[in-house]
């Protein structure tokens, strides 16, 4: 399964960057908001520090306005991948860009046959969003489950990227249903490192360490 990073915080992508953890950053408004810089200028900066998928988000919700931003987005480097919204108007510019060679990520989808539409429209990516459907009541991972079963009666390329993912639970049950990518927050995925014996395991080996009075080097 392909990590990518849910940020759009520069200094955290290069860390998780040098730790060779990433595949591919998604943003979004917020995400753009949060950091606090120009949306273009973070976004080309992220594009040279990952050589994977880009997602930069247009605004627009015609489908003309959203061709006359992805053409702008498209254009900051190789690796973005244009981030449309599930509507009518959003699946039109999917199939426009990616007929045309842009990676499409279909974004805010919370049922399998949004997913299909997705699918059919040609969309790169597909973002099924966990973690609001648990907020709801609702299981987020079934929803995982029933688009991979789909895709796979099918055989689409569209990719399954599990969005709105809040802990390393989500990352487990995503790798285990066979999602393609998930995207979570850089705090999540240094979660996944986190154990307690790992911590305790160290703290042991240190200590017999200091009781042999060596060093290395």
């Amino acid at each position: 399964m392909k990590f990518f990073a849910d940020t759009a915080d520069t200094a955290d992508i290069r860390d998780l960057a040098d730790a060779g953890l990433l595949d591919g950053v998604t943003t979004n408004p917020s995400l753009i908001h949060k950091a606090g810089r120009d949306f273009l200028e973070v976004v080309a900066e992220i594009c040279e520090i990952v050589d994977g998928p880009v997602s930069a988000e247009v605004v627009a919700l015609d489908f003309e306005g959203m061709m006359r931003e992805a053409e702008i987005v498209r254009k900051i480097a190789d690796n973005v991948a244009v981030k449309v919204p599930l509507t009518i108007d959003g699946l039109k510019a999917c199939k426009a860009l990616t007929d045309d060679g842009t990676m499409v990520n279909v974004t805010l989808c919370f049922s399998a046959n949004q997913a299909l539409l997705a699918a059919k429209a040609g969309a790169t990516f597909i973002s099924p969003f966990v973690g609001r459907h648990d907020d709801i009541g609702y299981p987020g991972m079934e929803l995982i489950s029933d688009i991979r079963l789909i895709y796979d009666n099918y055989d689409f390329a569209t990719e399954i990227l599990v969005a709105s993912v809040r802990n390393p639970i989500h990352v487990l049950e995503a790798a285990k249903i066979g999602a393609d990518v998930m995207t979570a927050p850089p705090s999540v995925i240094k979660m996944l490192v986190k154990h307690p014996l790992t911590d305790n395991g160290i703290k042991a080996f240190m200590a017999d360490w200091e009781k042999t009075g060596q060093k290395i080097g």
